[in-house]
């Protein structure tokens, strides 16, 4: 790893205001992705456990192709996977992974991703977050939940809140992501707190029309935060 690496949020600015994770529903995850992307979702994260490694690589190609068409801005990540992200990237619109606490150590998942890839980290604690400081030179953001107790993944730690996140933004190298049953109406007073964005799962999943939830979740990040530009990491 190159000690001249920048996160991709000090280079080509990765727009993280609104960050899609796909959920369980398989028949509905590239519809709902690609709808996404068209509202202006900056980050898909294709994650569905527990299907296996074959069905996720499966998946994955038929979002990042359906998102790629739709708004080729949009960066498509893997979850967990980074050995399909690797076999994915450069063939297909995917752009890197996100990986846990339990997943492969951040700076392997770059050796091996290279110095192009997106690679977000789960915390959700102060401890948490000083430790991933440790990994701000191979990492471009951390995800930080839940915001609220959440029926699609147990975490074991403490919700957050509004008042959890400017201690955790004020502490991380790097941009924080709020994730952890967010809705489209927490979207602006997440951003008041310094966050750079939100990941919604299924506020999307149960939404009638996604492209118009991700316009308002945007929106919601322009009116806290009107000062502040975004682009996409090339």
């Amino acid at each position: 790893m190159s000690a001249n690496r920048q996160p991709a949020t000090q280079g080509s600015l990765l727009d993280l205001r609104c960050y899609h994770v796909t959920g369980t529903t398989l028949k509905k995850v590239v519809q709902v992705a690609a709808a996404a992307a068209a509202g202006g979702a900056g980050v898909i994260q294709v994650r569905s456990k527990p299907i296996g490694v074959r069905d996720l690589t499966a998946l994955a190609i038929d979002v990042a192709a359906a998102v790629g068409e739709t708004n080729p801005a949009t960066r498509v990540l893997i979850d967990d996977r980074v050995d399909v992200a690797a076999a994915l990237m450069g063939e297909h619109h995917i752009h890197g992974v996100h990986i846990g606490q339990d997943d492969l150590d951040p700076r392997l998942a770059r050796r091996i991703l290279g110095e192009d890839a997106i690679i977000g980290l789960t915390t959700g604690t102060l401890k948490l977050v000083r430790e991933a400081n440790e990994y701000a030179d191979v990492i471009d953001y951390i995800g930080a939940g839940p915001f609220r107790p959440t029926p699609t993944k147990s975490s074991g730690r403490t919700p957050l809140g509004l008042e959890g996140y400017p201690p955790l933004v004020a502490t991380s190298a790097v941009p924080v992501v709020a994730i952890g049953d967010v809705q489209a109406t927490d979207a602006e007073s997440l951003a008041e707190t310094g966050v750079a964005g939100v990941a919604i799962v299924r506020a999307f999943i149960d939404s009638e029309d996604p492209a118009a939830l991700a316009t308002t979740i945007v929106d919601a990040f322009d009116r806290a935060n009107p000062n502040a530009s975004t682009g996409s990491h090339e």
